[in-house]
């Protein structure tokens, strides 16, 4: 992709890692300008002739997640009616992933909805970080990259056991749900270490 061609955005809820980015990248933060009415509704406007461009949108969804989920969706919006060529949500922290099946009758899939909201805000490509479980990538009709912070953790661990001079069998990797199993077993593997899951 050229360069030239490309502007990264970044929402309130994650300026900290859209400038780490940004200074990664050696490419400067594109202008957006977030506002909010006296009602509490939120205003976006992109400053800047994004045309034909492709954007990058970073922008988690934790808490306060539905403001920041509605920021990410005008944001996109805004993008698609300023002709973009193309727009991929990076969003690092994916909120309502949890609520990806019906436990109970008569309740939501808001991962679904979300997916839903996120494709028709206008973007083309989503990118986040370990989501809660493989299948809410199919809840997208657009392309989704998930990410994986497992090799990252394991340095990070295998690092502080050298410092700490700990052994494999001192530690133990643990799901906090049964959502979580599956990454839990997947590190535990990179380390050589037990895993232990938390039966809510």
């Amino acid at each position: 992709m050229n360069k030239d061609k490309l502007i990264l955005f970044s929402g309130p809820a994650s300026n900290e890692l859209g400038n780490l980015i940004a200074r990664h990248l050696n490419q400067p933060l594109g202008w957006i300008q977030v506002n909010q009415f006296s009602d509490g509704e939120t205003s976006i406007e992109i400053a800047e002739n994004i045309r034909g461009k492709h954007i990058f949108l970073i922008q988690s969804t934790y808490q306060p997640g539905n403001e920041h989920l509605m920021q990410l969706l005008l944001m996109a919006d805004a993008c698609k009616r300023a002709s973009a060529e193309s727009i991929s949500a990076v969003i690092p922290y994916f909120g309502y992933a949890r609520q990806d099946r019906k436990v109970v009758p008569r309740t939501s899939i808001s991962a679904k909805l979300v997916s839903n909201l996120i494709t028709k805000a206008g973007a083309d490509r989503v990118v986040t970080v370990e989501l809660h479980a493989g299948q809410i990538k199919g809840f997208f009709d657009i392309p989704v990259d998930n990410l994986f912070a497992k090799p990252i953790f394991a340095r990070h661990i295998k690092k502080n056991l050298k410092k700490k001079n700990l052994k494999k069998n001192n530690f133990t990797c643990v799901a906090p749900d049964v959502g979580g199993t599956e990454r839990a077993r997947a590190l535990g593997k990179i380390l050589d270490c037990g895993i232990a899951i938390v039966d809510k």
